[in-house]
């Protein structure tokens, strides 16, 4: 497994939008009841009814996204912490799961993937575009886990799935461009991008029978498609810049 640490080949502006994602991200996290400190509040039992409490409102919901409506708490969470306090609009919490994170670490571990692939991609596609593509992205994940898991009551969250196909554009749009990356256990080396990229495909795909894992891998595939798809797109319509040229390095 390769861990992306700084592309190559630096950005030719400034990549307003991916700084805007990820301080967005890192403020939703520290100013909601998912970052641990958050004793405001409450303590103990009162913070963990809040945590799920807002996981349910703001996380997309697979059941909610393939009906169209709420649905109640499941009972686990009712009978510790009440029946549900909130409405929602099912759609909408597709957006709002896109910047919830469970800790720190699943915080830290997307915002630096994103930092590193995301500064590329803008300065190729252009800041509204990749604006788009990057909120397109986490709601061709979101939704395609909920329509592979219809029944399912058990929320989604993170910004995983739109940063997975800000990883498949750029494997389109510069494949043969590199990335410097820690490869486990102690290793660093500059790696093409469609080896570091690729593998991390290969990764998800070959973990997706995983039953044990709370990790949302079908997410992560359908973002990753999507971004392909949507570089490919980008590409013959003449919207992504100097790729041949950068890709030579």
């Amino acid at each position: 497994m390769a861990l992306p640490l700084y592309d190559s080949q630096p950005a030719r502006r400034v990549p307003w939008v991916t700084y805007l994602l990820v301080a967005a991200n890192v403020l939703v996290f520290l100013l909601t009841p998912m970052a641990q400190f958050a004793t405001w509040y409450g303590e103990n039992d009162v913070r963990k009814c809040k945590v799920m409490e807002f996981s349910m409102e703001y996380g997309a919901v697979p059941k909610e996204l393939t009906t169209g409506d709420q649905q109640p708490l499941p009972p686990e969470i009712t009978h510790e912490c009440g029946p549900a306090t909130f409405t929602k609009t099912p759609w909408t919490s597709a957006f709002t799961s896109m910047f919830l994170h469970s800790n720190w670490l699943h915080l830290l571990g997307n915002l630096v993937v994103l930092f590193v692939v995301g500064m590329g991609l803008e300065d190729r596609l252009g800041r509204l575009r990749y604006l788009f593509a990057y909120l397109f992205f986490g709601l061709v994940a979101a939704y395609g886990f909920a329509y592979t898991t219809p029944d399912s009551g058990i929320p989604l969250i993170g910004a995983s799935g739109a940063i997975a196909g800000v990883l498949g554009a750029y494997f389109v749009l510069n494949p043969r461009g590199r990335i410097v990356s820690w490869v486990a256990p102690v290793f660093i080396a500059r790696l093409p991008v469609w080896v570091v990229l690729g593998s991390w495909f290969v990764m998800q795909w070959l973990s997706l029978g995983n039953t044990s894992s709370n990790v949302a891998y079908v997410a992560h595939i359908y973002g990753f498609v999507s971004g392909m798809l949507f570089a490919f797109l980008a590409r013959r319509a003449g919207h992504a810049r100097g790729i041949v040229a950068l890709s030579r390095s």
